[in-house]
């Protein structure tokens, strides 16, 4: 390697080295020290005490990211087939409310879904409510979706571009349904976006706390929410709080190797065919 390639290379070492090795080292001496400094897996075995809230956050991130995918998945596939000017249009409506403040499109929700606000006034109109839709699981997974929908998306617009409209031509004219069509050509070939898009919408939501706050209430607590008391809540345990953080690692990375490992199938499955 030459040295210029190299001395190109040190911002970025120096950047990950500082904000992301550093910091996970700490977490790490924290999860496995007491407050006097000595080795201790106590931090570890109390996560135990919270498994109630760590099913309940991965349960809500996997409804979300399933219903992330049943909403993006379609609108990827039309969106794919438009012209490349009416794809350019259509992909800077979706990251549009991407510009605006992640706290303030979390915000605007409380405000449609409170008993006096927008949704529950035109049920009331129609002689329906007031309904309880904030302070609710339900409320946390539609916050979730409406914030991490454009991660399924673009992974998934990206895909099914580059898929040959003359492939599916092809199946048509050999006599395949378009339900054939669907499962044998555009399925497998745009599992790549599916596996990225599943990944890029459950990672953030499964750790998540400003939506489980501002719209969950304090009966939805979920992972990011318990990490966030231990460090800058009345709870302070930042020792406790790094093993919750060593935990949600370790469960994301279990989740990001399941879906790597689907991509292996998924292409050599491809191949042998």
């Amino acid at each position: 390697m030459k040295l210029h390639t190299r001395l190109a290379s040190v911002p970025y070492l120096l950047w990950v080295v500082v904000f992301t090795i550093i910091p996970l080292l700490l977490i790490i001496v924290f999860a496995f020290t007491g407050t006097d400094g000595g080795f201790t897996i106590e931090n570890i075995s109390a996560v135990g005490r919270y498994t109630d809230v760590i099913m309940k956050s991965i349960w809500l991130a996997a409804i979300a990211t399933g219903v992330s995918l049943f909403l993006g998945y379609p609108l990827a596939y039309i969106i794919s087939r438009h012209s490349a000017r009416q794809q350019n249009v259509s992909l800077m409506l979706i990251m549009l409310p991407m510009w605006m403040s992640f706290l303030l499109r979390t915000f605007a929700w409380m405000t449609l879904l409170e008993k006096t606000g927008v949704i529950n006034r035109l049920l009331g109109l129609a002689g329906l409510g007031p309904f309880e839709l904030i302070n609710t699981s339900g409320a946390v997974v539609l916050g979730m979706v409406y914030n991490y929908l454009p991660f399924m998306i673009l992974p998934l617009h990206s895909v099914m571009v580059k898929i040959d409209a003359s492939v599916i031509e092809a199946a048509q004219d050999l006599g395949a349904s378009p339900l054939r069509v669907f499962f044998k050509v555009v399925l497998p070939l745009s599992m790549p976006g599916i596996s990225s898009g599943i990944t890029m919408v459950f990672v953030p939501a499964v750790s998540t706390f400003i939506i489980s706050r501002m719209l969950g209430g304090g009966s939805n607590l979920m992972i990011g929410d318990l990490i966030d008391m231990q460090f800058l809540g009345n709870a302070y345990n930042p020792h406790l709080g790094s093993a919750i953080s060593l935990v949600l690692m370790v469960i994301i990375l279990l989740c990001m190797s399941i879906m790597n490992q689907f991509d292996d199938d998924v292409d050599v499955e491809g191949v042998l065919r």
